[in-house]
């Protein structure tokens, strides 16, 4: 029915070449070794080394999404687009709501109890 092409592909709709994956496998690697080199030496200002981090994932996600992904910006993709976003949406809603209720779970905690004996100072 659809010979060698998925669903809502069209037939003239260019496919990705050894180049693109090629480009894309070594600006995944570069960023990979930027990472580890950013975290591992004393190139960036110690508190800006998470900021650094953070930056780089977004760089190695970028270059997955379009390299290997093949997601544009061009009027086909835009249904992959509002998918990707909507991912984005639940993910971020998930993980804020877990960190919100945790954090509202730990200021109504009960106070522990000291048990009479027990001590926090180091044996002699």
């Amino acid at each position: 029915m659809f010979g060698d092409r998925s669903p809502g592909v069209e037939q003239q709709e260019s496919t990705a070449n050894f180049l693109s994956y090629t480009v894309g496998l070594g600006l995944a690697i570069l960023a990979t070794i930027a990472s580890f080199v950013v975290s591992q030496t004393d190139l960036l200002w110690p508190p800006g080394v998470p900021v650094g981090l953070v930056v780089l994932a977004f760089a190695q996600i970028g270059v997955h999404l379009v390299f290997f992904l093949h997601l544009g910006s061009g009027v086909d993709n835009t249904n992959n687009i509002l998918a990707l976003a909507f991912g984005l949406l639940v993910v971020f809603l998930v993980i804020t709501g877990s960190v919100w209720i945790i954090s509202n779970l730990n200021d109504n905690m009960m106070p522990m109890r000291r048990i009479r004996g027990e001590s926090h100072e180091p044996c002699r």
